[in-house]
C-alpha cells in the first residue's frame, strides 16, 4: 500500500531524527554549527607543496572535508610565512612542525595549538652529489666526510635547517666553522645548487630526491633523520582562540584528517592516484619512489595522535641548536581532545 505524501514525509522527518539521536557523542560538526548547507571556507597554510602532506590533499579530494560542512583550501606560505599566516589571520591554520609554533608562540597572547598529527617523522634527507657518497654511516666516516663542504641546508629556523646543524652538533662539527651552510629561503632550489656545483651536499625530502636522482644529480640518500622515531615533524595547528571558540570546526576538521590518514595507510592505490593528481608534471618512476619511500620510513601518522615523544624529539633539536631557549610544556603545545574525540 503506498503512503500518501504527507504521511511519508513524516516518516521521514522522524526517522532522520532517530538516526541522530543515535549519535556518538562527538561535538557537532562544522555543517551543523553553521545551520547546515554552506559549507564553512578555512584556509591551510603551508610551507611548500610536499608529497609529506599527501593526508591532508586525499582529504580535500575524498570529499572528506566537505561531507563535514567545510571548504578547505591549502595555500603555499614559504620562508617561514605558513606560521605568520595563521599569527596575522591570514590562515584558519598551518600545516609544519609544533618547534615553529614554540618560536611564534613567545610574547603570544593567543598560541597556536598543535590538534592533529600528518607526518610523525623528521622528514628530511641528505643526498651528496652523484659519486661523493661517505664511506659508511659511522659517525667517524659522517664527520670526515662533511667537514668543510658546502651545504644547502634550507632556511635558516626551518626544520630541515635545524636537523641539519642538529648533525653537525652531534658529529661534533661545528656549524658556523667546519662547514659553509647555504641557507636559501625557497625549497625548490635544491636540486638546481648541487646540480650547478653551488653546493656539495643538499637536505629535502620527496619530491626533491626523486628528481634529484632522475636528473642524475644525486643517488639514494647518504643519511635519514627518519631515524629519530617520532617527532613532530609535520601536524596541524590553530591558534588557541580557535578551538575555545569554534571547536566544533576543530573537531570536523580532525576527524577530516584522521579518516584520510587511515585511508592511506590501507588504500595504497588510492593513495597513488592522489599523489599524481597533485604532483602532474612528476615522471611515474618519481611518484612511485616517492611513495615507496614514505610507506618504508613510516612517514604519515597512524592515527593522528602526537606523542610526547614526538614532541620532545622535535624540540630537543631546537634546544640543543640554540634556537630555541627556555621552557616549554606538551600541554601548552599540544591538544589531543580532538584526536582522541575521532577515535571514539
Amino acid at each position: 500500500m503506498r503512503m500518501g505524501k504527507w504521511p511519508m514525509l513524516l516518516a521521514l522527518v522522524m526517522v532522520t531524527s532517530l538516526l541522530g539521536a543515535c549519535g556518538n557523542g562527538k561535538a557537532e560538526s562544522a555543517a551543523t554549527a553553521s545551520g547546515g548547507g554552506k559549507l564553512k571556507k578555512i584556509v591551510i597554510a603551508e610551507p611548500l607543496h610536499s608529497t609529506g602532506y599527501l593526508p591532508l590533499y586525499v582529504a580535500q579530494r575524498e570529499g572528506f572535508f566537505e561531507k563535514r560542512g567545510l571548504d578547505v583550501e591549502v595555500i603555499q606560505a614559504a620562508g617561514g610565512a605558513h606560521v605568520a599566516a595563521v599569527v596575522s589571520g591570514d590562515a584558519w591554520g598551518v600545516i609544519g612542525g609544533t618547534e615553529s609554533n614554540a618560536l611564534a608562540n613567545n610574547n603570544n597572547s593567543d598560541p597556536i595549538i598543535s590538534v592533529v598529527n600528518v607526518v610523525n617523522r623528521a622528514n628530511v634527507y641528505l643526498m651528496a652529489k652523484k659519486g661523493t657518497a661517505p664511506a659508511s654511516q659511522s659517525p667517524e666516516d659522517l664527520k670526515a666526510f662533511l667537514q668543510g663542504k658546502k651545504i644547502n641546508a634550507g632556511r635558516h629556523g626551518g626544520t630541515p635547517n635545524l636537523l641539519t646543524r642538529y648533525l653537525l652538533i652531534q658529529l661534533g662539527l661545528d656549524p658556523e666553522k667546519d662547514v659553509q651552510l647555504l641557507e636559501p629561503a625557497d625549497g625548490s632550489t635544491v636540486v638546481t645548487m648541487v646540480q650547478q656545483g653551488a653546493a656539495d651536499i643538499a637536505n629535502g625530502a620527496e619530491p626533491q630526491i626523486s628528481d634529484g636522482i632522475a636528473k642524475e644529480v644525486w643517488e639514494e640518500p647518504f643519511y635519514k633523520f627518519h631515524d629519530l622515531g617520532d617527532f613532530s615533524y609535520s601536524v596541524i595547528s590553530v591558534k588557541k582562540s580557535t578551538i575555545e571558540k569554534d571547536p566544533a570546526t576543530v573537531q570536523s576538521f580532525t576527524d577530516a584528517i584522521v579518516e584520510a590518514l587511515e585511508v592511506v595507510q590501507s588504500d595504497k592505490e588510492l593513495a597513488m592516484n592522489h599523489l599524481k593528481a597533485e604532483f602532474p608534471t612528476l615522471a611515474d618512476e618519481a611518484l612511485q619512489a616517492a611513495i615507496d619511500r614514505a610507506y618504508t620510513d613510516a612517514l604519515w601518522s597512524l592515527d593522528g595522535l602526537i606523542s610526547e615523544d614526538a614532541l620532545k624529539h622535535d624540540m630537543d633539536v631546537m634546544i640543543q641548536t640554540g634556537i630555541f631557549k627556555g621552557e616549554y610544556t606538551y600541554e601548552s603545545l599540544v591538544d589531543m581532545q580532538f584526536v582522541n574525540n575521532a577515535k571514539k
